[in-house]
């Protein structure tokens, strides 16, 4: 657990203790008649109000300063702003153990939500951890004393090497842009890119591609590529925008929930007015009512599940080392009945195979 979730839970417990105590007083003053103020209702509700107070801000201050920042802002109708009208409701109407226990549950519900974000996140990270944090570039060394055109091992971050530059990879090192070797032959694991978990052999002259580790000697690379063109960048940008793709579902959702939540506000609204003005239940009753409806028809968990579940997924999938461009391919697979997988993934043999088959085509023709 990261140190915003570990002060959440520290919160939640805190919050959780005090509202037991809370009401176990409250039942045991109820029980021996013993109430504070037995002769005044309002002074009553008062010391009761701030009592519940406690527990509820402890737990739940940074969603209704959340709501109130947004309301500010015009962003109104969000889960944050439901929360508060409900549990001010409640707090309206007497209910004040309902009030905390709502946010109380409320913000576990957000805890595990982090947690299960967090894993995600965690996964990805992993997949994504293909990249060398430095690259050795050989250049003309500078300074008093060096010889003409010796050339020095830098260390510089892989974005500052140019297109031609030559780049020393050492054993059990990643190599940091794709290139061409110059010098060297040696065995290149490339399982983070292609799945081959056999590692393939390359010598001067061959290709090799940003991600592989080199195993065996050290080689010599000339880029052919700037960082942000290369494989792994590319990887590394179809993972840092996969969320950015929304499935189908997703969009219906956000687009629903735009015209559904200011409704279902409006209709709860409309709710309690009603009762309260044309029928005998009184404003206490009438609110009860509106927040019934208000809690039933509510769509967070609809809004919040789905673009979680897609993400969830997301991570899922790249535990196992599987990348996962978006929303949208994953819901297209869900409709998938047939799967076609290369035998070794290797781009080289991909093509040698393409170039065989096309050419036993035209034989056959």
């Amino acid at each position: 657990m990261t140190k915003k979730q570990k002060k959440r839970l520290k919160r939640i417990l805190l919050a959780a203790a005090i509202l037991g105590i809370l009401l176990l007083l409250t039942e045991v003053s109820a029980i021996s008649e013993h109430i504070p103020f037995p002769e005044n209702a309002i002074a009553n509700r008062i010391l009761m109000t701030l009592l519940f107070l406690i527990p509820y801000l402890i737990v739940g201050y940074d969603v209704v300063l959340g709501a109130v920042k947004k309301i500010g802002k015009g962003q109104i109708f969000d889960e944050e702003f439901l929360m508060l009208i409900a549990t001010a409701g409640a707090f309206a109407i007497g209910e004040y153990p309902e009030a905390t226990a709502v946010m109380l549950f409320y913000q576990v519900g957000e805890l595990f939500q982090s947690i299960a974000v967090g894993r995600s996140r965690k996964s990805i990270s992993d997949l994504m951890d293909i990249c060398p944090d430095s690259a050795i570039v050989l250049r003309a060394a500078e300074g008093e004393g060096s010889d003409t055109g010796a050339l020095a091992e830098i260390e510089v971050d892989p974005s500052e090497v140019e297109i031609g530059e030559t780049v020393l990879v050492k054993p059990g090192e990643k190599v940091p842009i794709d290139g061409i070797i110059l010098e060297g032959n040696t065995s290149l694991n490339t399982s983070a890119l292609t799945g081959e978990s056999v590692p393939v052999d390359r010598k001067v002259g061959d290709k090799c591609f940003s991600g592989s580790i080199n195993l065996t000697q050290a080689i010599k690379i000339r880029t052919t590529s700037a960082y942000e063109d290369s494989t792994v960048a590319k990887i590394l940008e179809l993972v840092e925008n996969s969320t950015d793709k929304k499935a189908r579902s997703e969009n219906f959702i956000t687009r629903f929930s735009r015209f559904y939540t200011p409704a279902v506000v409006l209709c709860a609204i409309l709710i309690t007015l009603i009762c309260a003005f044309f029928t005998n239940l009184g404003l206490s009753r009438s609110l009860y009512r509106g927040l019934i409806f208000l809690v039933v028809s509510c769509p967070c968990a609809l809004v919040v599940s789905v673009p979680l579940s897609f993400f969830g997924g997301i991570g899922a999938a790249s535990r196992q080392g599987i990348l996962v461009k978006g929303s949208n391919y994953l819901e297209a697979l869900a409709t998938v009945d047939t799967i076609v997988l290369d035998k070794t993934g290797d781009p080289d043999r991909r093509a040698f195979r393409s170039r065989s088959r096309t050419s036993e085509r035209n034989r056959s023709r």
